[in-house]
């Protein structure tokens, strides 16, 4: 059990960037739908950015606090985002590309957040001296209050955002790994995977809860996510001027 103190450092850090996370990943599948004409989304409010529009109760706010008062892996989702099939050119076909807009905007948040923690010290000297007009206590303090935080938000943005993206691509409906194989696989297949989209939720949690002998979601937080963490990170880091091959 983690102490208050912790709850709230951690919190500071990490509560910002998961929020972005859960909800831009809902909007990028309201935006794909709408894309493929569906705008079911967007008539009920949903294609915005704004956080209240996309906040789950138990999902964005409650089950996150656990887990950082259990010392756990921060976990999250924000209220899915309303698709229509029905109104869709190709339906199989876009349901696969809406329900990859999800994992793909968290990709594309890890490595911007990559960008901003590898580019952004290189711009340290520019940012204190303009702030500070060399005076090293205000260059310090801009350091302290703005940059370091900036920083610590984006290492933890990559790692939330590479956790929700594979995890999403699990192939268990209702994830989206599971609605990607349930719109690509033949028409047999796909129907008896969709049976289990009821028992998706208890098959989450089973996986969470025997994890120790499992292993899936160890295996996901540990292996895949650090090794994809690390891939975006070096890449990034290896953009910074100066740096050579």
């Amino acid at each position: 059990m983690s102490s208050l103190s912790q709850i709230l450092h951690t919190l500071s850090y990490m509560g910002l960037p998961l929020l972005f996370a859960m909800v831009l990943h809902e909007y990028a599948h309201g935006w794909m739908a709408e894309k493929c004409g569906d705008s079911t989304a967007k008539r009920q409010g949903r294609l915005t950015v704004n956080p209240l529009a996309h906040i789950d109760p138990l999902g964005t706010v409650i089950l996150p606090l656990m887990c950082l008062m259990l010392g756990s892996f921060l976990f999250g989702w924000a209220k899915p985002v309303p698709v229509d099939p029905r109104n869709m050119r190709q339906p199989r076909r876009d349901m696969a590309l809406v329900a990859a807009a999800g994992p793909g905007m968290n990709l594309l948040l890890a490595i911007c957040s990559a960008l901003v923690l590898a580019l952004l010290p290189t711009l340290l000297p520019d940012l204190t001296a303009r702030g500070g007009n060399g005076d090293a206590a205000t260059s310090n303090l801009i350091t302290s209050m703005v940059i370091r935080p900036i920083l610590l938000m984006a290492q933890f943005s990559i790692m939330i955002n590479v956790f929700l993206a594979l995890f999403n691509l699990l192939p268990i409906p209702p994830l989206d790994g599971g609605r990607i194989l349930t719109a690509i696989l033949p028409a047999r297949p796909a129907m008896t995977l969709a049976r289990l989209e009821p028992y998706g939720m208890l098959i989450l949690v089973g996986l969470i809860v025997f994890d120790k002998e499992l292993g899936v979601i160890h295996t996901i937080t540990g292996t895949f996510s650090r090794g994809l963490y690390n891939t975006i990170l070096s890449t990034a880091l290896g953009l910074r001027p100066g740096v050579s091959e």
